[in-house]
């Protein structure tokens, strides 16, 4: 705000100082007259100006055309790395970041563009990210349709990472689209056994794994899809939600060993969970695993 300030305190000095020089140079007034009137029209300057500026002005325009955007300033910072990237157009990072930039705004069409430019200017053991997000840039731009040359970037992205999420998803649903069931499932099957518990898109990928395997008439592996649940809740014992799931799946297989041992362990991972505690006892008792 001081730098604002200033600014215009500066501005308005030079434009009273044009208004008054040539009354200033005028010969056809005393001296004193000539300075009564060029500090009265220096002060009609000043004053209009300044009201005008508190009114209509915005305080924060010279400081932003002096400093440059603020960090807050998303969309500044994006025009200013897009210059940047132009100048010096063989930085593979300036255009990953330029890529990254245009999702958070919402723009997959000039996302995609970074990233395209991004990937030969990457070694090619770096590149699965890129592929990656590229991949999911030009699903984005074309309104969630998988498009040859997404299909082509998540190919390539899985043979440099056969563990990338987005390219077993994506390539998935290419799969199933395409009614090969053995590769798509294949693909979502891996993928489920890796997410996280807490991942937001999990429920989503079991909804089409149970409406592909429904429309394929096989049964699920009800088996592998609970081994898969207890390899994750050992790597992520907090998961209280999972934690449920797991004790009532060994409950329904009628498996009342491996229940029991579900709930004791449970109840050591959710210490200091009392939510999670209560829930587990609800759903022992309703199960009649405890009384």
């Amino acid at each position: 705000m001081a730098v604002a300030t200033f600014l215009l305190l500066a501005l308005l000095v030079i434009a009273a100082a044009f208004v008054c020089w040539p009354v200033l140079r005028s010969a056809n007034e005393s001296l004193r007259a000539r300075f009564l009137l060029a500090a009265a029209a220096a002060m009609l300057v000043i004053g209009i100006g300044a009201g005008l500026y508190l009114m209509l002005g915005n305080p924060y325009l010279a400081v932003r055309t002096v400093a440059g955007p603020s960090e807050h300033d998303l969309r500044g910072l994006i025009a200013v790395l897009a210059e940047r990237v132009r100048q010096r157009p063989a930085d593979p990072r300036g255009w990953t970041l330029l890529g990254r930039g245009y999702l958070t705004l919402g723009d997959s069409a000039d996302a995609a563009a970074a990233f395209r430019r991004a990937i030969p200017l990457t070694p090619p053991t770096q590149r699965a990210d890129l592929y990656s997000a590229y991949g999911e840039a030009l699903v984005l731009a074309n309104g969630g349709a998988l498009t040859a040359d997404a299909e082509a970037a998540f190919t390539a992205a899985l043979r440099s990472n056969p563990k990338d999420f987005a390219s077993r998803y994506y390539l998935g649903v290419a799969y199933a689209n395409r009614r090969d069931t053995t590769h798509a499932l294949a693909l979502w099957s891996s993928l489920l056994a890796d997410a996280p518990p807490n991942a937001s898109w999990r429920e989503e990928l079991l909804d089409r794994i149970a409406l592909l395997t429904g429309k394929s008439g096989k049964a699920p592996d009800i088996g592998a899809m609970v081994s898969s649940l207890a390899a994750r809740l050992k790597a992520h014992p907090k998961d209280a939600e999972g934690w449920q799931r797991l004790v009532r799946a060994y409950a329904v297989l009628g498996d009342a060993a491996k229940a029991q041992a579900a709930l004791s362990d449970a109840r050591s991972a959710l210490k200091g969970d009392a939510a999670g505690t209560a829930r587990l006892a609800l759903e022992a008792r309703q199960l009649k695993l405890e009384k």
